[in-house]
Parts: C-alpha cells; sequence; structure tokens
C-alpha cells in the first residue's frame, strides 16, 4: 500500500513538472461577429423563413413569378377619411384622393397592419450589448414607409430609430406598406430596397432585401362575382321607376345566380351608368396566414367632371377598399373613350412567347381619328408591368365602348378555360331574312309594349329590311367586329372553334350625330316628352360639345345596338349569365332573337336569365352590363394564372 502510494505521489509530482514546463495552449480565439441578414417573403408563402434558405435566395432580384411583394396601403380601414371640410363643404377631387391609411405615419389598427409586408432580420446570436442597428429604405424611399414591432405595436422607422442589441438578438420584425400604386416608371418603377446596418464596436455588417409594389389589376370573368353595383335613382317619374324596376329585377337575378353579398347602389349623383365612371380592380399579395391579403381599389374613369366618381370616395371606400384616379387628363382627349364601359379583361392566357397570368386590359380606340383612351390612365394601366392594354378599333361605334361588342365567357375544361363572345350582325340579319322569307315580314320588330310616356316602336320586318341604312350598316360593322376578332386571335391564340357568336343588330339610328356618350341624365323623362329625351342623350351630347370634352369626329357611320345587345350583358357566375331582354319579332309566340341568343349561350355551358333594360338603358345606347359592375374574388395568385 505504502509503497504503491509513493509511486502515485511521484507520478503527479513529475505530471505537474512537465505541465510547468509545456509551452503555453493558445488562448481559445474569439467568435466572428454575426453577420446583418434580413428577409422578406421572397418565395410569397406568406412565411418569412429566417431559419431555412428558402427566402434568402434571390432577396436581391425580382421576377413576376418571385421576390417579396408589398401593398399600396391606400384603402381607409378606420374610416377616418374625411369627405367635407368642417364647414360640411364637400372636398375637391384631390383632397379626397390625397387620405387613405398610408397617408400617416401610424398604423390604424388590426385590419391596417395586415396590410403591412412582414419583413424580418435572423437573430444575431452572441452579439454584444454595445451594438446597434438601422434600418433604411435605400431605393424607393419617397413611396414606401416601414414601421418596426415594438410590443404589441407599430412605431414608424426614421433616420433617428435605432434597433437595440437585444432586439437584433432576438430578430425584428418590420412591417413595409407604399404610399401609392405604381403610376409613371420614370419616377419610380414600384420597387423598395431595404438596408440593415448593425454595428459592434468598429465592425459594421448590413443587408438588404428588395421588394416590388403589387400591381394593380382589373378583373376578368373568370373571378367569380362576390357582389353586383348598380345606379338606384330615387323618384316617382316613368324613368325612375322603370329604373328602380331593373334594380329590383337585378337584385333578384344575382341572389338567384348565388352572389354572396346584396346589391351596392350608387345613390347621390344619378349617373345610371354605373360601369362607366368606375373600374373595380385590387392589389394583393400572400398575407402571414398563406391567405392571399387583398385591397380593392376602385379605379375612377379618367373623367374629372363626371362627379359620379366622388361617391366611390364618399361611400365606397373603406376597410379594404380604396380609390385611384389620374390626374392631367387632356381636354382633348375624347370623353367617351375614357369611360369604363371601354375597359375589359381577357382571361388569363400565355400565347407566341407571351403570358399574361392576371390577364389582358382591352380598351377602344377611333382608329379613324386617332382618338385614344386618355394618355394618364393608359399609362397607369401600362405601368403595373402585367396587364399591357390592347387597343381595339371601336370608331364604328356611336358610344365607341368594347363592351358593345366584345365579351369573354368562362369555358370550364378547355384548354384555354374561356372564350370570346362577339356579337354576330350577319346572324341577325338573317334571322330577319328568314322571318320574311316565311312569310313574317309584317310582324313588328319589336314586341315591346308602349305607353302614354314611351310610344312602341311601329316598324315591321320588311321595313327594317328594306331601309336605307340597316343593312348596309350591319354589313359594315360585322366587318369591322370581324376586324377586331381578328387582333384578339393573333393576340391570344383564340381559335375559330373558340369563338361564340351572339346574334346582334346595329344601326345609325334617328339622333345620329345627336346621341352622344352614356353620360348621367341631367333631367328624368317627363309627361309628354318624345321617347328620344328618355336619359335626355340629346342634350348631353350638346352640353358636351360646348364643353369641349369631345374634339374628335366621328366617321361618317357611328352605330348603337339596334336590338337590345346581348353580348353587353352581366355574367353573375360561372354559368349564370344576365342578357338584355330581346324584345325582338315574335313569330309563333316565340322571341325569334331570343330563342337564338339562348341557344347560343346555352351551346357555350351557360344558362342565360333576361331583365328590361329597353327604356332605362337600351334607348340611352347601353344596355345592363353599361349599368351595372361587379366586384370578383381576388383571391387567387396574380403571378401564378
Amino acid at each position: 500500500m505504502r509503497t504503491t502510494s509513493h509511486a502515485r505521489r511521484a507520478t503527479l509530482a513529475l505530471s505537474v513538472i512537465a505541465t510547468i514546463l509545456a509551452p503555453a495552449a493558445p488562448a481559445l480565439a474569439a467568435p466572428p461577429p454575426p453577420r446583418a441578414d434580413l428577409r422578406a417573403d421572397v418565395d410569397r408563402d406568406g412565411r418569412v423563413d429566417v431559419t431555412g434558405a428558402t427566402d434568402d435566395a434571390g432577396e436581391d432580384t425580382w421576377t413576376p413569378a418571385r421576390g417579396a411583394v408589398f401593398l399600396p396601403n391606400i384603402d381607409d380601414d378606420t374610416k377616418r377619411c374625411p369627405t367635407a371640410d368642417p364647414r360640411g363643404r364637400p372636398l375637391p377631387d384631390a383632397a379626397l384622393a390625397a387620405c387613405n391609411d398610408a397617408a400617416d405615419t401610424r398604423v390604424n389598427g388590426t385590419p391596417d397592419a395586415a396590410d403591412l409586408a412582414r419583413v424580418r432580420s435572423v437573430p444575431m446570436k452572441n452579439l454584444p450589448a454595445s451594438a446597434t442597428g438601422t434600418l433604411r429604405v435605400v431605393a424607393g424611399a419617397k413611396n414606401t414607409r416601414v414601421f418596426v414591432k415594438r410590443g404589441t405595436g407599430w412605431t414608424w422607422v426614421t433616420a433617428a430609430t435605432r434597433l437595440t442589441a437585444a432586439e437584433l438578438r432576438a430578430g425584428v420584425e418590420f412591417g413595409v406598406e407604399a404610399t401609392d400604386v405604381v403610376r409613371d416608371p420614370r419616377l419610380w418603377g414600384g420597387r423598395a430596397v431595404l438596408r440593415l446596418t448593425v454595428a459592434a464596436g468598429s465592425a459594421t455588417t448590413s443587408d438588404d432585401v428588395t421588394l416590388r409594389v403589387a400591381p394593380l389589376l382589373t378583373h376578368h370573368h373568370l373571378q367569380a362575382a362576390q357582389q353586383v353595383l348598380v345606379t338606384r335613382v330615387p323618384g316617382t317619374d316613368p324613368f325612375a321607376r322603370a329604373q328602380q324596376a331593373f334594380v329590383r329585377g337585378l337584385a333578384a337575378e344575382a341572389k338567384a345566380a348565388g352572389v354572396g353579398h346584396p346589391l351596392f347602389t350608387f345613390e347621390r349623383y344619378d349617373d345610371i351608368w354605373a360601369q362607366d365612371f368606375v373600374e373595380p380592380g385590387y392589389v394583393s399579395m400572400t398575407g402571414p396566414d398563406g391567405r392571399r391579403q387583398a385591397i380593392r381599389v376602385m379605379l375612377r374613369s379618367a373623367q374629372p367632371d363626371r362627379e359620379s366618381g366622388r361617391e366611390l370616395f364618399e361611400r365606397l371606400r373603406g376597410k379594404g377598399i380604396g380609390v385611384v384616379q389620374v390626374s392631367g387628363v387632356r381636354e382633348s382627349e375624347e370623353w367617351t373613350l375614357n369611360s369604363m364601359g371601354n375597359l375589359e379583361t381577357v382571361p388569363p392566357y400565355t400565347h407566341a412567347g407571351r403570358s399574361f397570368p392576371a390577364g389582358r386590359i382591352i380598351m377602344g380606340e377611333r382608329g379613324d381619328t386617332g382618338s385614344k383612351p386618355a394618355l394618364a390612365m393608359r399609362s397607369l394601366l401600362q405601368a403595373q408591368g402585367f396587364q399591357d392594354p390592347l387597343l381595339l378599333d371601336t370608331s364604328w361605334l356611336h358610344v365607341g365602348h368594347v363592351d358593345e361588342f366584345v365579351q369573354f365567357l368562362p369555358a370550364p375544361g378547355t384548354p384555354r378555360g374561356w372564350r370570346i363572345g362577339v356579337a354576330d350582325p350577319e346572324a341577325g340579319l338573317r334571322l330577319l331574312r328568314d322571318a320574311q322569307k316565311a312569310g313574317y315580314g309584317g310582324t313588328r320588330m319589336f314586341s315591346v309594349p308602349g305607353s302614354a310616356d314611351l310610344p312602341a316602336p311601329k316598324e315591321t320586318i320588311d321595313q327594317a329590311l328594306a331601309s336605307k341604312w340597316l343593312v348596309a350598316d350591319n354589313t359594315m360593322a360585322a366587318q369591322r367586329i370581324r376586324a377586331n376578332l381578328d387582333v384578339l386571335k393573333r393576340e391570344t391564340g383564340v381559335t375559330d372553334a373558340e369563338v361564340v357568336r351572339v346574334p346582334a343588330l346595329y344601326t345609325r339610328g334617328t339622333e345620329q350625330g345627336e346621341r352622344g356618350d352614356r353620360v348621367p341624365r341631367l333631367t328624368r323623362l317627363g309627361a309628354g316628352d318624345p321617347p328620344e329625351s328618355v336619359t335626355e342623350y340629346g342634350q348631353q351630347k350638346r352640353l358636351a360639345r360646348e364643353e369641349g370634352r369631345s374634339a374628335a369626329r366621328g366617321p361618317a357611320v357611328m352605330t348603337s345596338a339596334y336590338v337590345p345587345g346581348a353580348v353587353n350583358g352581366l355574367l353573375l357566375g360561372g354559368d349564370r349569365y344576365l342578357a338584355p331582354r330581346q324584345w325582338g319579332p315574335v313569330i309563333g309566340g316565340e322571341d325569334v332573337f331570343t330563342a337564338a341568343v339562348t341557344a347560343a349561350y346555352t351551346r357555350a355551358g351557360l344558362r342565360v336569365s333576361y331583365i328590361d333594360d329597353w327604356s332605362t338603358y337600351h334607348l340611352g345606347m347601353g344596355e345592363v352590363h353599361c349599368g351595372t359592375n361587379t366586384l370578383r374574388d381576388a383571391s387567387a395568385a396574380w403571378w401564378q394564372g
């Protein structure tokens, strides 16, 4: 035992001596300072990945398919924006447009916070307590606002804002909004670059991330209708009663088609053309819960003197709904072409190397005079970078809107998923000629009943076919429609088999040169007024000329619908279509135009119903579509088609 103990002590002593004599081991190297790493939702799944690499790759670039998106926060979630001054006087248009949630430096409640795109910093472990951080917008700062999440609230990030070491260690959450949509790429192309800089002693590290503001997009007919908009005219005169009956019938049709929300009725300005003073659109991104976060955007027509557009600010703007209007519209730009019935959207398609996953806008121009929709509006739409407006020739139409002759119809199960519907004047002429050959030439052309206020038309089929202009006008209309269809086929790849041809007839009418664009009525029909004054179009056209709103001179022949234009109807559901009642010749107890129109849409897989718009819209050179509008589903990802 003793010998063993002595040996152990000797060994221990030798070990101590060896340790003392051995060279000192180098001290452990200090860990490198952590690197700043800023992340955004680059893959658009609604989650900012701070642990993996899904949102790291490509964070400095942006493409239509990949890259972080933020919203122009132009709604009014708390309804705080005034529409009148303290003395009750209506605010001017510019003041109405200047107020929205992005006009202040606060986050106005939970709904407003949901409109902020999230950006996060990766937690910086082992950061010294003396470290600080800053967040700057190094590109797009004039149009971008950033907030930092602190506790349960959001604080506006300014040049003086400092992030603490504790915040940076835990990871910081930011919320980003744009103060407007893209309007002119020369001034701002929609991109924002955020830079996080962290200073620790003498060491500095930084990281950038790029976002792009969501494009303002118009709806297409593959998006389900969720609410129908229409103007309701007050009063008890014949026109008001007819228009109120139209609104009641429209409400019943929308409900039967499964449209979830009740009608929204415009009621302040007596502008019956609800299609024309506004184009509903939307902006969207993926929200933190993975669902689409959308703001509806009411795009006001480029007609500054059209007061009805004010109601968009006064009654529609609110939670999840904003309004955009353009400025700088020149008086020389033709007033009628700036109505939104002259803006429709082709559903998504890819053709000839070009892809339009959110659809493509079409608008009408007057090819003979060179008149186009307002440059300010076309520039705004072009600046979004997604729906590249395509111009069609509408110079053969008196009002000049694309909705008078073309539409786009859902077609589930087909390669494209949609078809083009066009008015077919040749088919309309055939219906009359066939009836005449069968011995029905003496049948009244129109079956609409008359009244003391509005006598029924008396012409017969024979008289219509023998008129000086009807055949020539419809031959011309057919040629013009065919030329426009050729443009659409070339641009989209649509074939003849994907075209739905709907019987129609056009006429230059007895008031050629007196009627103008579908504009608000100045007065309503009174006893003893002639039928032409049902919507006072002669008076409105003269007023338009006197005010210099329409400088273009039209061609020798401009037409409008003779029989109510069936393509100028309203798509209420995937298979539900509401057309204007035809009031055509009745032969053997059947309206021949109604039968032919129903057959055309039935072959296209649609169920058709009809509503009377004769005195309310048709005589004013418009139809059901012109007098209505729709808010549609915006939940689909616009970058995927």
